[in-house]
């Protein structure tokens, strides 16, 4: 008993430790009722969504539950079994409640909900722990105000995705001691795959008949204190989940919550050590953490996995993976976290026999990877939207985020490997796809670009750069590693067409743009990210003409990331920062700086904005650059903005700073 309660005591003091910190903490309270949105918790396998309570979760999501495709319906993640769906009742009753106030803890990964029921107080710490990433842990402390009988359930819900659902009641014997968990299942798959998830409530001198109900009376002035423990599991982790999730609440039991925070701690702790420092802006400070956060939860490390737009927050666009990971998470990833990024790539390697197999589907050489690829790595596109057969240079973009992964690291042995393949492949898929004009250029027609309002088009410029450099980095991969690159590869990449807008001095779009409305910029991405165009005039000519043309009510905000960019690099900061804001600002959601997908919907923990706000920092107003040549960090000229005193990104290859002169 006394070692239980000091560790109850240990725990509660780290938990108050966590909040402590100034900087790394977001908070809500009834002034924020009508602007709410729920906080994330997350460890790269499960995403929790929190609700008002905090007591249970809105949704959960495991990354490997996935529903094939049949028919009609395409792959894609299936909501988890929700297990931790507390309630807390003070003589009987969950109302009325006062005093609410909500916390999350952004440097470790924790939500803190604290609140009033007649005669209790009340405090909820939960946390989706990455030293254990299936598992989640719940404390709850309370605190008598006044005699009081308090009961703790717990009522898991099931997802209607699932079926054969069934919560079972074990009670056993292990170790020497009564052990209760509640396990809840159910199939998906037609019944080939199962998930499954155990509960545990556990408690100093409460009273529990059942492993969902604990009981207890307090004294005024007394506290005590509750933790629950689950973990969900499926056939997709483990060949019996059944008795895995049981093994790993047990595990966690046996460790004690002292030491399960201690290393859940010490694993944020370990990505924290990259970071973006700003001074002189605590606003900036604080979206930036924010979007680390999101970005840190949507990641585990040695997975060999990517990240969907949503991380694992939703089933929104189904889990899949698009060019927001290659494109917009990677680099940021690249630089703070390079391992995260080789996952990244390592998913796009380990699905290459799959590209190569969509190519020659297609009448194509080398490898075509898929616009929404599912967790095997096939094309999962739902067949209403033509950018599953058209929107191909996703292809050159996962060409270049092998390159820069490489460029960092700097592993030869990886690129020969594994990396090289893949280059060569992509490379040899646009040689192949490439057609030759009469005028010895090159076109790549009927695509849908970066520009999805407009499909079918010929010579998209975002797809014809990206290709270009897929192209030249093939080149350059070839030469690290003593292969012979195809001379095909420099023939096209230095002919690709670019067209211009008639009787400007503009890059048209697509062959054939004539002002309308675009969903982002594709030629403004020739600067940054693709470094084609150089010239500051140019880019600022070119820049300034599409700004007006994106719509800027359902165009997701990743064009004005890349032009802050452009602009810090180019001496103006201001202009810089107006572009961030817009990156950004319209998009937040909510007191916990939830980002949205577009200025004009709600789709919330949108990572892909994430990335592309803190490339912004990195690479426009920190100034750091991956050098595609020679490899490595290097830092080019950048101007802040007179907001920010200074910026500082903390990577592992050290710090970089710039100051406002």
């Amino acid at each position: 008993m006394k070692r239980l309660t000091a560790a109850i005591i240990a725990v509660m003091t780290v938990f108050g430790m966590m909040a402590a910190e100034s900087g790394w903490t977001l908070t809500a309270t009834p002034a924020d009722s009508s602007t709410y949105s729920p906080p994330l918790l997350g460890n790269g396998q499960l995403g929790g969504v929190m609700d008002r309570s905090g007591l249970r979760h809105q949704r959960v999501i495991s990354s490997t539950a996935v529903e094939r495709g049949r028919h009609t319906r395409i792959s894609g993640v299936i909501p988890a079994i929700r297990p931790l769906q507390l309630t807390v009742t003070a003589n009987g009753k969950d109302a009325p409640v006062s005093d609410w106030k909500q916390q999350l803890d952004m440097k470790t990964g924790t939500v803190t909900t604290s609140f009033r029921l007649p005669g209790l107080e009340v405090t909820a710490r939960s946390c989706a722990l990455r030293s254990m990433p299936f598992t989640i842990l719940t404390r709850l402390s309370f605190k008598a105000l006044a005699d009081v009988e308090i009961r703790v359930s717990d009522t898991p819900e099931f997802p209607d995705a699932l079926a054969d659902t069934r919560v079972t009641e074990r009670k056993f014997e292990a170790g020497h001691r009564k052990r209760q968990i509640l396990r809840m299942e159910g199939t998906y798959n037609r019944g080939a795959d199962a998930m499954v998830s155990s509960a545990a409530l556990m408690s100093e001198g409460w009273t529990q008949d059942s492993p969902a109900v604990l009981e207890t009376r307090l004294e005024k002035g007394r506290e005590s204190s509750v933790w629950a423990i689950a973990s969900t599991v499926t056939t997709a982790d483990f060949a019996d989940p059944w008795n895995e999730s049981e093994r790993q609440v047990l595990y966690a039991i046996s460790s004690g919550p002292e030491e399960l925070l201690a290393r859940h701690n010490a694993a944020w702790d370990s990505l924290w050590e990259s970071d973006i420092i700003i001074e002189g802006n605590p606003q900036l400070q604080s979206h930036i953490r924010a979007a680390l956060y999101n970005l840190y939860s949507s990641a585990l490390p040695g997975s060999s996995r990517s990240i969907a737009p949503m991380g694992n927050t939703s089933t929104h666009y189904y889990g899949h993976i698009f060019w927001d990971a290659d494109t917009w998470m990677l680099p940021a990833l690249a630089v703070l976290h390079p391992q995260m990024a080789r996952d990244m790539v390592d998913f796009r390697i380990n699905t290459l026999p799959q590209a190569r197999r969509r190519a020659a589907a297609h009448g194509y050489r080398g490898a075509m990877f898929p616009w929404e690829s599912d967790d095997l790595g096939e094309e999962a596109t739902p067949t209403f939207a033509l950018t599953g057969p058209l929107e191909h240079h996703v292809t050159a973009d996962v060409a270049r985020g092998a390159w820069l992964t490489f460029c960092v690291t700097r592993d030869t042995l990886w690129l020969r490997e594994k990396a090289y393949p893949l280059m060569r492949d992509i490379a040899d898929f646009w040689t192949s796809r490439a057609v030759r004009n009469p005028d010895g250029s090159y076109s790549i027609n009927k695509v849908v670009g970066a520009d999805e309002y407009a499909i079918n088009v010929d010579d998209n410029a975002f797809t014809n750069g990206a290709a270009r450099r897929a192209l030249e980095y093939a080149v350059l991969a070839a030469e690290a590693t003593g292969a012979a690159a195809d001379p095909a590869w420099a023939e096209v990449a230095g002919k690709l067409a670019f067209h211009k807008i008639k009787g400007r001095d503009v890059i048209a779009n697509y062959k054939g743009y004539d002002g309308q409305t675009i969903k982002q910029a594709d030629v403004a991405l020739l600067a940054y990210p693709l470094d084609i165009l150089t010239d500051p005039d140019e880019i600022d000519r070119n820049i300034s003409y599409y700004e007006s043309k994106i719509d800027s009510v359902n165009g997701p905000a990743m064009s004005h990331s890349a032009m802050a960019v452009n602009y810090s690099r180019m001496g103006q900061g201001e202009r810089a920062a107006r572009y961030v804001e817009r990156a950004y600002h319209p998009n937040l959601r909510g007191p916990f700086l939830n980002i949205s997908e577009t200025p004009g919907n709600n789709h919330i923990y949108f990572v892909t904005g994430a990335g592309g706000l803190l490339q912004a920092l990195i690479f426009g107003y920190a100034g750091l650059d991956i050098d595609p040549v020679n490899g490595g960090l290097r830092q080019v000229d950048s101007t802040l903005p007179a907001d920010v005193e200074s910026i500082t990104v903390r990577t592992p290859s050290g710090d970089f700073t710039r100051r406002r002169h």
